[in-house]
């Protein structure tokens, strides 16, 4: 194990090789610059015990999250560490948490540690960083130690423990798992598995999908949140220990972790690549610590500046136009497998108008399914459709599933798909987090013209968004910070990427955080689906590459194109 100083020094004054990384226009050559800056950065006023505490790397396997393996210490290979942070910031010589990383070393000669955050919140980074060499170019692997983290509350890191009723069971990561030995619908089964993370997809809430929502009357709507949500919190609370955790895990207090495990690192600037809920996490750490930061890339952004309320709507907004631009793929042939054709007809508004019909009509008569003890709902199925919307690259497993379900009235290949895009899902995590970050606003008055608002613009997924504020409520643990535009002046340029048809993270988001940030820079993927990097094809990737290994931003204005 390498010291804070060696790493720093060997960083600084190694002879890196130079690999060709050209912009999506082309351009020189360019190589590899040290990421780590040379200036010590003093740790806060008392912390000094945490910043300068000893890290113990042991070797861990590729696969199998913390599980201490056979030593190899090779090029390419995995180490494990554990680290202690102070539960609350406010008071560091109070209780404190255990934060678990896992890191690939680089392949080549390491220019410095790139922090990965898959989203959520709720995500693994653990769970990533095992899915690096399917995921992160050659490139990308050859210059970084990539470092990946449960953030606390999560998985491997001290967790939020809810009893599932076989036990007191942490909260998984938000990022779904799949056995990697099931066989359909093929690829998709790696992604979700672990072999490509995408797409990075938030968690869903612990309320049914907006099956009948829509159907009852809203005060009573109101009381059976109010009612889950108590019971959830009360159940999560009796099991998490310390005691006070759920007060602790927002996104100010993971970013403040994310600067100790930079220092210990031994990096003086973080390097960090963080996707949909990443990208709130790596702006706000660049609103905390300017000074600290290094090369930040965030995609699929969150817009600081949104209410609860208002990130529910432009959700819901995204997803129904993303639902529309399936339909008329798959009407023109382009999201059908071969020998498919597509089940809605007529035309876009038609289709979705069809997909619509489905969910309400399950709700009522729930599809059959191979299983005679299982039948499929229309919260089932929307929550597939849902689901598949962030990631593109699947629709046609999605035309299958649908065409089953309409055609001969079998929900059985809809219900294999809920199970796959289901499993792992952390809902306490997820409103843990947020209900944190963003304050309750409005009463019953403003949250049911709200409701009504989100319904009438998204009449397929509006229920199952809407009314975030009264789950905070009901949730209990509350912050108080307002959301507000983060600008992170005096900090080192800033990554954005966006996708046009980002459903869940609107490419709107990623406009506004761009502008919002006094050195973001906006990089355009014309795509559809959750995130770019990864999925984006070689014109994302050799950008957010140079930018990583090189320090050269895109240039103003850059647009990428589907299928570059």
């Amino acid at each position: 194990m390498r010291s804070r100083a060696r790493r720093a020094l060997a960083a600084a004054t190694a002879l890196v090789a130079a690999v060709t990384m050209a912009s999506c226009g082309g351009g020189p050559a360019v190589t590899p610059t040290p990421a780590v800056a040379n200036d010590p950065v003093p740790a806060p006023t008392e912390l000094e015990t945490f910043y300068y505490q000893d890290i113990h790397w042991y070797p861990c396997g590729e696969k199998g999250g913390m599980q201490e393996a056979d030593a190899d210490t090779g090029p390419g290979t995995f180490s494990c560490a554990r680290v202690t942070v102070p539960l609350n910031y406010d008071e560091p010589g109070g209780a404190t948490i255990e934060l678990a990383l896992k890191r690939r070393s680089a392949s080549g000669t390491s220019i410095g540690s790139l922090f990965i955050n898959p989203g959520g919140p709720g995500g693994s980074g653990i769970n990533l960083v095992e899915s690096a060499k399917g995921y992160f170019t050659d490139d990308l692997l050859e210059s970084y130690d990539i470092v990946g983290f449960d953030p606390r509350g999560v998985g491997s890191s001290t967790p939020i423990t809810c009893d599932d009723g076989a036990g007191q069971q942490p909260a998984k990561a938000a990022q779904g798992g799949m056995g990697v030995n099931d066989s359909q619908p093929g690829s998709l089964v790696a992604d979700v598995a672990g072999d490509d993370p995408t797409p990075f997809r938030d968690a869903e809430n612990p309320a049914a999908d907006g099956g009948a929502e829509a159907n009852v009357g809203f005060p009573t709507l109101i009381e059976e949140i109010t009612k889950d949500f108590k019971q959830e919190e009360a159940n999560c609370a009796a099991h998490t220990k310390p005691a006070g955790l759920l007060d602790h895990v927002d996104t100010v207090s993971v970013a403040r972790d994310l600067d100790v495990l930079r220092a210990l690192s031994g990096d003086q600037k973080l390097n960090f690549l963080g996707f949909s809920y990443g990208t709130y996490l790596g702006a706000t750490y660049a609103e905390l610590f300017p000074a600290n930061t290094g090369r930040l890339v965030l995609d699929g952004a969150v817009d600081p500046s949104l209410s609860l309320g208002d990130r529910a709507s432009g959700q819901a907004q995204g997803f129904e136009t993303a639902l529309r631009t399936y339909v008329q793929q798959c009407q023109s042939g382009q999201a059908v497998q071969e020998g498919q054709s597509c089940p809605l007809t007529g035309d876009a508004d038609a289709g979705v108008q069809q997909v619509r019909t489905l969910i309400s009509s399950a709700d009522q008569t729930p599809l059959k399914t191979s299983d005679p003890n299982v039948t499929v709902d229309g919260s089932t199925i929307r929550s597939v459709v849902r689901r598949f919307l962030y990631t593109s690259e699947y629709w046609s497993f999605l035309t299958y599933a649908l065409d089953q379900a309409i055609t001969q009235k079998d929900g059985s290949y809809i219900q294999v798909l809920y199970g796959k895009v289901t499993a792992g899902g952390s809902a306490p995590t997820f409103y843990a987090v947020n209900c944190l970050d963003i304050p309750v606003q409005g009463d019953m008055t403003s949250w049911e013209k709200e409701y009504q608002q989100i319904l009438q613009s998204s009449p397929t997924f509006g229920a199952s968004l809407g009314n975030q504020d009264a789950r905070c409520q009901a949730w209990g643990h509350n912050g108080t910070r307002k959301p507000a535009p983060i600008h992170a002046k005096g900090a080192a340029p800033i990554l954005v990427v966006g996708t046009t048809g980002d459903p869940a993270t609107p490419y709107a988001w990623s406009q506004a955080l761009a502008d919002q940030l006094e050195s973001g820079r906006l990089l355009t993927w014309e795509g559809n689906g959750h995130t770019a990097y990864g999925r984006a094809g070689a014109c994302v990737q050799k950008a957010v590459d140079t930018y990583l290994i090189s320090g050269t931003v895109p240039k103003e204005g850059l647009t990428c194109k589907n299928g570059q």
